[in-house]
C-alpha cells in the first residue's frame, strides 16, 4: 500500500487540499476560536486548520482503525507548558474532533463497526482509495514506481517451446557426519 509509503506530512497536506473541494468538509463557525486542547496556548493560526485536522484523523482512522473519539483525543493531545512547574500531558478537546468523525461518516469516508472489544470508526473502501489515489500521485511525483511482486517458481514449470513439463528434483538428504566419542573412564572408590 502506498499509504505506508509515502511521507504523512505531504499525504496529509494534498489529502487537506482534496477535502476542501467537497462541500461536506466545512469548518463551523466556532471553528475560527476554539482552542484544539487544554495543552495549547491559542486557536490554531492557519485558515485551513480544520481540513488538514481532519486529513489526519483519517489517517489515524485508516492506520489504527477502529479508532473512536477518546483514542484520536490522546493521539492529537499534548504536553501543556506550566513554566517553572513540571510539564502535564493533557488530551485533545473531543468536539471537533467528533464533528470531524459524522462529516467523514457522512461523506461515505468511514463508518462506524466493531471488531471483538474494540469499537469504532473505520475507512470504507471510498476513504481508503481516497487516500490511495493521493499517495500513489505523490509517489510519481517523486518518482517512485512498484514493480509487482515476482511470483514464487512452483515446482513443476511448463516450457514455452515444448510444452513439457520439468520437474524439480528433490534435495538429497545431507548425511549425517558420524563424530566417535572417546569414552570416559569411569571411576571406582577404592575402599
Amino acid at each position: 500500500m502506498a499509504i505506508h509509503d509515502v511521507n504523512p506530512t505531504l499525504l496529509i497536506e494534498r489529502a487537506a487540499q482534496e477535502l476542501k473541494k467537497d462541500a461536506t468538509f466545512k469548518a463551523p463557525v466556532w471553528a475560527k476560536f476554539v482552542k484544539t486542547g487544554m495543552s495549547r496556548e491559542r486557536s490554531p493560526m492557519q485558515p485551513d486548520w480544520w481540513h488538514i485536522r481532519e486529513a489526519a484523523v483519517m489517517r489515524k482512522i485508516f492506520l489504527l482503525g477502529p479508532i473512536g473519539t477518546s483514542k484520536l483525543r490522546v493521539k492529537f493531545g499534548g504536553r501543556k507548558n506550566e513554566g517553572m512547574a513540571p510539564e502535564h500531558v493533557y488530551m485533545s478537546a473531543g468536539n471537533h474532533l467528533r464533528k470531524m468523525l459524522q462529516q467523514l461518516e457522512k461523506a461515505g469516508f468511514a463508518k462506524q463497526t466493531q471488531k471483538g472489544v474494540h469499537k469504532g470508526r473505520v475507512l470504507t473502501r471510498k476513504g481508503q482509495a481516497f487516500l490511495e489515489k493521493i499517495a500513489t500521485d505523490l509517489l510519481k511525483e517523486q518518482g517512485i514506481t512498484f514493480a509487482p511482486k515476482a511470483e514464487k517458481p512452483k515446482a513443476a514449470e511448463k516450457t514455452a517451446e515444448a510444452g513439457e513439463v520439468k520437474v524439480k528434483k528433490p534435495r538429497a538428504p545431507r548425511k549425517k557426519k558420524e563424530v566417535e566419542v572417546p569414552a570416559t573412564p569411569q571411576v571406582t572408590d577404592a575402599k
